[in-house]
């Protein structure tokens, strides 16, 4: 069995699970004629944890190292190996995406949907799928019994030696204790009061923007207009409460004590990571991008 693709999470959820990664060469500006898919403040939203971690685009970069390492090995047993296809970078999610409700530019098209995702989102994990479909034979060479040796083996030590994977056990732990404790942060309260009553005052009765993104009315297979509707509100009334400004600002706060508190488990975490991105570049860049 094929290792588990990177999938982008990001859940409105108060417990939000890291992605781990790497990107190729960075892509020429979005056309103008590219719409935005999310919102300037989305794109924006940077916390001090995100250090830590490491986004969509370079847990693709991680992958793309890997791959072109594994078609070595494969073409070694006279195998053939497709490396997966580039994720341009406009079409990657930002790291915070949602993490205080609702996005303006996706709720305006997909209400609490989640939007489709690009061409070349979808032809990566079309890509995905082809390879959970191989011939036992190639699926062994490539992963071993296991899922975790044959080529991938052989790839991984090739790319970072004895270094073993990036742990992201810390960083998923302290950003949901983060996003938790500054929830109740005196400032963050009186905006989400701020957002409830505005909500209210359009008929809506939800505690939170995750209440409301998460309402089982909305388990349909399209948005539908009642939806897109309560979601634009939603996002009207987090911006007339300043509700991401506050709770960026207080979760900022909370996430820098957090790091002072755990500055060396933090630390020996960066540098796995450090070294896998640097390794996966190396490797990118003998190829040319």
């Amino acid at each position: 069995m094929s290792p588990s693709r990177a999938r982008t999470t990001t859940a409105l959820a108060l417990l939000l699970l890291a992605t781990t990664a790497c990107t190729a060469a960075q892509h020429g500006p979005t056309p103008a004629s590219h719409p935005p898919l999310v919102s300037r403040q989305a794109q924006q939203l940077r916390l001090p944890l995100d250090a830590y971690a490491s986004t969509v685009a370079e847990t693709h970069l991680v992958e793309d190292a890997q791959d072109i390492l594994m078609r070595r090995c494969m073409n070694d047993l006279d195998m053939e190996w497709k490396t997966l296809p580039r994720v341009d970078a406009q079409d990657t999610e930002p790291p915070n995406l949602r993490r205080y409700g609702a996005d303006e530019t996706e709720a305006i098209r997909y209400g609490y949907h989640p939007r489709p995702d690009p061409p070349s989102v979808v032809r990566r994990n079309r890509a995905w799928d082809e390879r959970e479909a191989l011939p036992a034979e190639v699926q062994r060479a490539a992963y071993g019994p296991s899922g975790k040796g044959g080529c991938l083996k052989t790839a991984q030590h090739q790319l970072v030696g004895d270094t073993a994977p990036p742990d992201y056990h810390a960083f998923n732990q302290l950003t949901g204790t983060a996003l938790e404790t500054s929830r109740r942060a005196p400032e963050v309260r009186d905006a989400l009061r701020t957002w409830h009553a505005c909500m209210g005052k359009a008929g809506f009765d939800y505690p939170d923007p995750f209440a409301a993104a998460g309402s089982e009315h909305w388990e349909t297979a399209e948005p539908t207009a009642t939806e897109r509707a309560t979601a634009r509100k939603d996002v009207a009334c987090q911006k007339s409460a300043k509700l991401t400004t506050v709770w960026a600002a207080a979760e900022t706060h909370t996430q820098h004590r957090l790091i002072d508190q755990n500055t060396d488990r933090l630390h020996k975490a960066k540098v796995r990571k450090d070294r896998w991105l640097a390794a996966a570049r190396r490797v990118l860049n003998r190829e040319g991008g």
